[in-house]
């Protein structure tokens, strides 16, 4: 009899432990923060890139620069890294974007070398945009060009043209909300590159990539310098340089996501919310859909959206944003982006609004959970 009792206090003893064991771990999961980084190497496998000096291939270039950023930043607790590719694959650039998008990534950085017929020399790292002149659209149309190695790319790409300037346009309405970040990251890159490398500096620029327009996310894409070039080619094809041009990219993604850190909402237990503030705030909260964006003005009669009704006009820094909607609650705002998705705003997301002024989504739901 003593023996029973015995093991039923010490089977309550484990479950208490277990429960409790449980409980910790849940609670400092909920503190931690990781950002989420995807780190894709141009190129690879049937694509080889750019063939420079000595017959150097972008794609295995790119890819050793991209395999030791990603060693950098994994020594960062709050940094997680995930590759498009880690070896000499072929990756479609709509898988490359649907990584990125899958792991709900917060950064999309794309490494890529240079190449020209003459001995031109230097780095620049491009963000989604307009091309303001035929030379940043040949840079574009080079790299784009790729996806007709893919099969079937003009299902995959609905008919999009690397050929067309017109086409190349069309890719930039509804990235526009990244901007501002992708440019931050663009200017601290290129900072590191010229005052820690000593490299020529060819600036930030913005032309209309594929791989960045496939992401839903801050997403950069980083030239690192001319491969036809007999000086650069050398060196970016050396252990040092290769070494040299990762330290310079991560520190700039590091300090990225520190200063982007500073905006993170910490998690409060139940214990600390006070219940009498919690209707006030949902009321405050408004999901919307975002179809658009861009700086031309356009009138928001449904049969410029594609039939869509109520469609709002907000502006922003000179900039018109398009939204569908004005719900209190997270489910009725997917129902709406299923709706702008099946009318072809594929690119379509979600934004919220807490007292008029734009937060970020994840802020919301918690508020609203």
């Amino acid at each position: 009899m003593k023996l029973i009792q015995n093991l039923k206090i010490n089977f309550i003893v484990l479950q208490f432990l277990f429960w409790g064991c449980c409980f910790s771990v849940t609670f400092v999961n909920a503190q931690k923060y990781t950002h989420t980084v995807v780190l894709d190497a141009g190129h690879g496998g049937k694509d080889p890139g750019k063939i420079g000096y000595r017959k150097y291939k972008e794609k295995d270039i790119a890819l050793d620069i991209v395999l030791q950023i990603g060693k950098n930043l994994q020594k960062e607790k709050d940094i997680q890294v995930i590759y498009t590719r880690k070896k000499d694959v072929f990756v479609d650039l709509w898988e490359r974007g649907r990584i990125a998008n899958k792991a709900d990534a917060d950064l999309f950085v794309s490494v890529h070398c240079n190449a020209h017929n003459s001995q031109a020399l230097g780095s620049e790292t491009w963000v989604l945009g307009l091309h303001a002149n035929k030379r940043n659209f040949e840079v574009a149309k080079t790299e784009n060009e790729v996806i007709l190695l893919e099969e079937n790319y003009q299902e995959k790409y609905k008919g999009f043209n690397p050929n067309s300037p017109e086409s190349v346009i069309g890719l930039t309405l509804e990235q526009e909300e990244y901007l501002d970040k992708s440019l931050s990251l663009a200017m601290a890159v290129q900072q590191n590159f010229k005052k820690d490398l000593k490299r020529t500096n060819r600036g930030v620029k913005q032309a209309g990539f594929v791989v960045l327009y496939q992401t839903y996310m801050p997403s950069v894409l980083i030239e690192t310098g001319f491969l036809t070039n007999k000086k650069e080619g050398s060196y970016l094809n050396s252990k040092k340089g290769k070494l040299e041009m990762a330290r310079a990219i991560s520190d700039a993604i590091v300090s990225y996501v520190k200063d982007n850190k500073l905006n993170t909402v910490a998690v409060k237990t139940p214990k600390e919310i006070d219940k009498k503030k919690v209707k006030p705030l949902i009321d405050k909260v408004l999901f919307k859909v975002q179809i658009a964006a861009g700086k031309t003005k356009v009138e928001t009669a449904s049969y410029n959206f594609k039939g869509l009704n109520n469609v709002e006009r907000i502006t922003v820094k000179g900039l018109y944003k398009y939204y569908l909607g004005n719900e209190k609650d997270y489910q009725s705002a997917r129902k709406i982006l299923k709706k702008a998705k099946i009318k072809g705003y594929t690119n379509a997301f979600i934004v919220a609004f807490k007292g008029g002024v734009k937060v970020s989504l994840s802020e919301a739901i918690k508020s609203m959970n």
